[in-house]
């Protein structure tokens, strides 16, 4: 069948695309990159490969292709790439994102591909500028679409041959102005003419040798983009100035002003003034007599303004700009111009005129203004053409004006607005300011680019044709708002007539209709944040005569320069050979058990994929610091996984094998760690094999009731528990016919194994597994395996924590003795003799260690009796408490009789009623109610204690919870607490988040079942004060808080009801636990706890930190107290509490009339709390609370909750001053009554009030400049509880004024020193005014490399 021409390609045409999305997981830097393929489907598997090479710089046959999370996922395989197959008939789907993984072949990571061509030399590389040539057309390279992926960023150049600048942060201004300096020749060129002398200057803060280094880097680097840190170090700027984003053109001209510094002295000297420099008259003509007075102006750019002042419409080109620019205007009227002839002020013309313009004419756009209604800087959308050919000779004579009256006048105005700098020029030159008009050809200029034949041509055909044509170069682009954005610059190539767009590191081409983008548009946008696409901020053309002079040859180069090109490059090529050691160098986690120490270290493990296990070893010794622990021949490295505590597999017989091929290769991330293996010289390594599991076992005895370090065993899966239990034998030599095995699956998870024929997989058992064992003759082995005592004791160890103490630093019992004194005797001179009622002398007040070893002796009289006992039980015992007490025969303390101290006690408490008993600390403000059970550092699903940390280095049975040999202290169950009568409240029915410490019938919730409690003095590091105890406690976490509360009396020396436990968190925060009946199962490992001396909260009540109100000082809100009140509480009651504390604690006597108490938010005084009103159900209170305390200045006018009590506050315009604030009380919520109570109060007619309300934070303040504009004053309501006013609640804080009151009139300085208080009494007070954006800092270049000392000098 023959097919025409024309439907062969009409076939082609509708082919199916087929979309490849290919990842490259070789590397860490490109797992997260993608490159994308868009080909026919006819390609060959063979053309798929050679694309996907040349798109990511890879060596052809190095790399594998794999299907990656599409529908292909489950294949595994690698693509066979030379298959001859289509990939349509490979499986690719056409229509559908086609996703493959690029990975490593055979282990290997891909080859990169040479950067340089083969068949190019240097000299050709050196010479030149433009694109690189592009290779013959590869595969379907108009298909590709690969924007977002940058792996060849790490490699080498873009395909335009040009070198992007990395942005540090902020400093897209610099790179794009870096980028147009080194695209101009003449700048280019004379910049390597310059040597630097390493003699003279240190190169590190030297500008031009730093601006050398990075030109010569963006001419002959490989690389995609290179660093200006070095160029921003010798600007003498730190790190932070690359979070400031300045103007470009302000950066320009610091910069030359910088090289300007300097190059004195030297052949470039001149260089910015003889490329940038224009000259410009700035003249004031008489219309009267045509007198006319100027002077010479230069300038190295010319600002153009977008709109004129005062006008909505902007100009529509450049041109329009330019000739508004020398525009002249009309000075008559109260303008006018004194003139010297005439002797009397005329009408005169006042105006700009060009006299010469730059070989690089720069033009700014003033895009950037400052609005004055809304006092921010704004950015100006509105849409600027240019042209791509300027002919600026329409602008260099408007009109002649050449007059014989003509002359000098140094003195006819200020400079030119913007960049032109004033040049007083000789007499000689001024008089020939109309002959020597345009571009000035002086034969040193330009650093002698022309010939002097050359110039005389020139000038000779300039003033023939007066053609001044200048042909476009760069724009500086900034698109974004006023607030901040972003830099760009679009540059002309001089080598192929391109435009090239420069943005950061990235660089492309673009084309005309690109540039024409920037001439904005939506001239209805402006405003501090109205942002726009991109806006052309400053335009650069050359004079289009000279665009045949081109950058300097690389044999034209000074010798200087070609010896910095060869540094630079030694230094690239040292680069990317340590690039390439980076790609092959395998970094992963490695572990090690120190030998002697028993620590677990941790560190990342370097080695070359191509050294040997044998070398790993080595190295990772060396990395471990065990040259003094244990012999080289004793270690080994095996695979490990650290999550699970799982040896996986070791490598005998590998150890000449190399460690790219052990890993499976380089990769990011592995699945899996190694673990440095030590032995003893006289062991032996044992042989870990794929699929074994590791299980560590731990002997029980019951006897000791001691837990044994692990051994570890490994084991198969499909063994079963009697094969496992032979197992077990052989390790511990115990009998395997009477072990019990117990599994412990999860957290508290204890599974005794007690069917033989069962596998491990189907009991249970992973990876790494712990297990215990039992193996005696005991009569346990006949009990129920709950209630048998392995259970009892293993339960017990999994639920056991270790915390760590701080005790009050009083001695113990001081504060309790001084409590018993105050209540017992009425005397107080005497306290020898009221503790000696209680306790003895003061001098036989025991110590932490005293109690410690009294207790221990009671314990071991007490452990004698109790075996004496033994079978006659203990009818005063429940039955639950005998059993669990009898297996746990240590911790056996009910002190009945060995307690007779705590008895006499426990009667000395209650005669002295301690409910009432005051605490002589108070708790710091920043010390909250923690709710008891907060999720902060809690680990509640972890085990308490790893078996290792259980265990010593030799293996020797240690008794539990870590081995303490301290003794157990467990204080005496009370059987009759607190018998004196209990003081509750009525009204209180439900627990409102405080427990008292004992129930309904009088029992202590101590008496639980998990009374575990160890405990030794403890060495605190943290440098505790003197005075200060330390106990390591031990304690089954099911312990509630009442319980473990008692079982520390004995330590702190005073009852449980008389301090109070804090938590410490990570942040060293102390936050107080409450809830007596909780447990401490939010408690985990070595958390510490804080005991401070204060009565405990009982059920219902709430500690509340009490401020004082002083609505007329300067700061409002005073602390004065922490008290505790009560649900079911009344107002009146809870104030009756706080008149003896505020006496004896804040020296204030007051009467309960004489103050009220107020709710607090933040700073805000709210609702007035009046004294009927009770707490929990009138007034919501909770943990944490504060109130204010108002102190009265008469009769409480508050009496019902109907009135509304707001805050007035009188502002007086005449005087510039605010009074103080008034209390006016409402009796409904009219305004008009507002109005009637404020014209009562101050004298102002009805008719003449106004009022506002007050924003912000009590006591809402405002600036007195501010306050008779800015607030919302005499708002249109009848009701204060409605829109915009929404007082409903008191404290709410009214400005009122007399409207008929005039302003004062305040001259400048008056408001300047009223201005400079205002602001120092605001920011004392912390309240903001008025919104200020971010303080934008000055753009400075330090020519010594560092800021200047002398901070005066701006």
């Amino acid at each position: 069948m023959i097919m025409s021409k024309q439907n062969m390609s009409l076939n082609a045409a509708e082919e199916p695309r087929v979309l490849c999305i290919i990842q490259d997981t070789t590397n860490s830097k490109t797992v997260n990159e993608r490159v994308t393929l868009n080909l026919p489907a006819s390609t060959p598997l063979k053309r798929l490969f050679e694309d996907v090479a040349s798109k990511v710089g890879y060596v052809n046959g190095t790399f594998d292709l794999m299907w990656g999370n599409g529908d292909n996922v489950t294949d595994t395989t690698p693509i066979d790439q030379k298959s001859d197959k289509t990939i349509l008939d490979a499986g690719f789907e056409p229509g559908k994102k086609n996703f493959l993984h690029l990975t490593d072949k055979d282990g290997e990571q891909p080859h990169i591909m040479p950067e340089e061509s083969g068949t190019t030399d240097d000299s050709v590389q050196d010479r030149f500028i433009g694109p690189l040539p592009r290779e013959g057309s590869v595969g379907c390279t108009n298909d590709y679409v690969s924007q977002s992926y940058s792996y060849s960023s790490v490699l080498s150049k873009s395909e335009t041959g040009y070198v992007g600048l990395v942005n540090q942060a902020m400093t897209c201004y610099l790179n794009s102005l870096l980028q147009t300096l080194f695209m101009t020749p003449e700048f280019r060129n004379a910049l390597y003419k310059w040597e630097f002398e390493e003699s003279e200057e240190d190169p590190v803060t030297s500008i031009p040798y730093q601006l050398q280094r990075l030109f010569v880097l963006l001419q002959t680097s490989k690389k995609r983009a290179i660093e200006t840190t070095d160029v921003t170090r010798s600007f003498g700027w730190d790190s932070s100035e690359a979070w400031q984003q300045h103007d470009v053109q302000e950066l320009c001209r610091v910069m030359f002003d910088a090289l300007e510094q300097k190059w004195k002295q030297t052949e470039q000297a001149d260089l910015i003034n003889q490329l940038y420099q224009g000259k410009l008259k700035d003249y004031v003509r008489c219309l009267e007599c045509g007198y006319e007075g100027w002077r010479i102006d230069t300038y190295l750019d010319i600002p153009l303004v977008i709109r004129p002042y005062g006008s909505n419409q902007a100009f529509a080109s450049v041109e329009e700009a330019l000739h508004a620019f020398i525009q002249p205007e009309i000075l008559d009227g109260p303008n006018q111009y004194f003139c010297e002839r005439c002797k009397k002020k005329c009408d005169a013309r006042k105006g700009l005129r060009f006299l010469h313009f730059p070989y690089l004419l720069t033009l700014q756009l003033k895009r950037f203004d400052f609005d004055y209604t809304t006092m921010h800087r704004i950015k100006l959308n509105d849409r600027m053409t240019f042209p791509e050919e300027l002919d600026m000779s329409v602008f260099i004579d408007v009109e002649d004006e050449k007059s014989p009256q003509t002359e000098s006048c140094t003195d006819s105005g200020a400079e030119n607005e913007g960049s032109c700098h004033s040049d007083q020029m000789s007499n000689d030159f001024s008089n020939d300011d109309g002959v020597d008009e345009g571009i000035c050809l002086e034969s040193n200029s330009a650093a002698e680019r022309i010939s002097k034949a050359g110039s005389e041509k020139v000038f000779n055909f300039l003033h023939s044709s007066l053609s001044l044509l200048y042909e476009l170069f760069s724009v500086m682009v900034h698109s974004g708002s006023a607030a901040g954005g972003h830099y760009y610059a679009c540059i002309k190539s001089f080598s192929d007539d391109q435009w090239y767009s420069f943005n950061d590191q990235h660089v492309s081409k673009i084309t005309q209709e690109d540039i024409k983008k920037t001439y904005g548009g939506s001239s209805g946008s402006r405003g501090y944040y109205s942002s726009a696409f991109a806006r052309l901020v400053v335009l650069e053309y050359y004079f289009s005569f000279w665009w045949c002079f081109n950058f300097l040859e690389a044999h034209e180069y000074p010798e200087h320069i070609k010896q910095l090109v060869q540094k630079e490059r030694e230094l690239e090529e040292q680069e990317k050979r340590q690039r390439e050691i980076e790609r092959n160098t395998c970094k992963i986690k490695l572990f090690c058990m120190h030998p002697a120490k028993q620590v677990m270290m941790e560190n990342k493990l370097e080695v070359h994929k191509d050294r040997t296990l044998k070398e790993a070893v080595e190295i990772a010794y060396k990395l471990m610091d065990l040259e003094e622990a244990v012999p080289l021949d004793c270690c080994r490295l095996v695979k490990y996984d650290e999550f699970h505590d799982y040896l996986e597999r070791s490598y005998e017989g590998e150890e000449d094998t190399p460690m790219g091929l052990l890993l499976g290769g380089v990769k990011s991330t592995y699945m899996f760690d190694l673990l440095l293996e030590t032995r003893r010289p006289d062991q032996i390594f044992q042989c870990y094999k794929p699929g074994e599991v590791m299980v560590k076992v731990h002997v029980v005895d019951l006897k000791t009731e001691s837990v044994a370090s692990p051994i570890s065993v490994r084991a198969y899966l499909n063994q079963t528990v009697s094969e496992f239990k032979q197992l077990i034998s052989k390790a511990t030599h115990l009998p395997a016919e009477t072990m019990r095995v117990v599994l412990e699956r999860c957290y508290n998870d204890l599974r005794l194994l007690n069917v033989s024929s069962k596998t491990l997989k189907a009991e249970g058992f992973f990876r790494s597994n712990k297990v215990f064992i039992e193996s005696s003759e005991s009569l346990d082995h006949h009990v129920a395996y709950t209630d048998s005592h392995l259970w009892k004791l293993l339960d017990r160890h999994a639920n056991t924590i270790r915390l760590y103490v701080s005790l009050p630093e009083q001695s113990p019992g001081s504060q309790f003795r001084r409590a018993v004194y105050l209540k017992s005797s009425g005397d107080s001179g005497n306290l020898d003799e009221a503790c000696e009622r209680v306790k003895g002398p003061v001098g036989n007040m025991k110590s932490v260690e005293a109690i410690l070893e009294e207790s221990t002796e009671k314990l071991k009289s007490l452990s004698l009796q109790q075996q004496q006992e033994g079978d006659n039980g203990d009818s005063s015992k429940s039955t639950e408490a005998s059993d669990f007490e009898n297996v746990e025969s240590p911790l056996n303390e009910i002190d009945s009789s060995a307690s007779a101290e705590n008895r006499e006690l426990e009667n000395q408490i209650h005669i002295s009623d301690p409910e009432n008993l005051q605490s002589e600390e108070r708790s710091d403000s920043d010390v909250n109610n923690d709710r008891s059970t907060s999720s902060v550092d809690s680990d509640i699903l972890s085990s308490s204690h790893s078996s290792d940390t259980l265990c010593n280095v030799d293996n020797a049975p240690l008794p539990l919870a870590n081995g303490l040999d301290s003794h157990s202290i467990t204080s005496s169950r009370r059987s009759k607490a607190n018998q004196g009568k209990k003081e509750t409240w009525d009204t209180a029915e439900e627990d409102s988040g405080t427990d008292s410490e004992y129930d309904e019938s009088g029992k202590s919730r101590g008496e639980a079942q998990y009374m575990y409690f160890k405990s030794e003095p403890y060495t605190s590091d943290e440098g505790s004060g003197e005075g200060q105890k330390w106990l390591m406690v031990h304690v089954d976490k099911r312990i509630t808080l009442s319980a473990f509360k008692q079982h520390l009396e004995p330590f702190v020396g005073v009852p449980s009801s008389h301090f109070k436990v804090f938590r410490v968190y990570a942040s060293n925060q102390e936050f107080e636990s409450v809830r007596l009946n909780e447990t401490l199962s939010s408690f985990s490992d070595d958390n510490k706890i804080t005991i401070r001396l204060g009565r405990a909260l009982k059920k219902g009540e709430y500690r509340v930190k009490v401020y004082q109100l002083l609505v007329n000082e300067p700061e409002p809100c005073k602390f004065l107290l922490d008290a505790v009140f009560a649900k079911g509480m009344t107002v009146r009651q809870s104030k009756e509490e706080l008149l003896p504390q505020l006496r004896e604690q804040c020296g204030l006597d007051l009467t309960i009339d004489r103050f009220r108490l107020r709710k607090k938010t933040w700073k805000n005084p709210g609702t007035v709390f009046l004294d009927y009103h009770i707490y929990e159900e009138d007034i919501n209170i909770s943990s944490n609370w504060e109130v204010f305390l108002e102190i009265l200045e008469g009769v409480e006018k508050m009496k019902s909750m109907s009135q509304l009590a707001v805050l007035s506050r009188r502002w007086r315009p005449s005087e510039m001053k605010l009074d103080s604030f008034q209390e006016v009380v409402l009796e409904s919520s009219s305004v008009e009554e507002l109005k009637e109570k404020l014209s009562e109060i101050s004298g102002i007619p009805l008719e003449n009030i106004e009022f506002a309300k007050g924003r912000g934070t009590f006591p809402c303040d405002i600036s007195i400049l501010e306050i008779h504009q800015d607030l919302d004053w005499n708002p249109k309501v009848s009701t204060l509880n409605v829109w915009p006013l929404y007082i409903c609640d008191d404290g709410a804080v009214i400005f009122y004024r007399d409207k008929t009151e005039e302003l004062m009139e305040l001259t400048d300085e008056q408001r300047n020193e009223l201005m400079k208080k205002e602001s120092s009494r605001l920011q004392k007070t912390g309240h903001r005014v008025t919104y200020s954006p971010r303080k934008e800092k000055a753009l400075k270049i330090y020519l010594d490399g560092a800021p200047n000392k002398d901070l005066t000098q701006d």
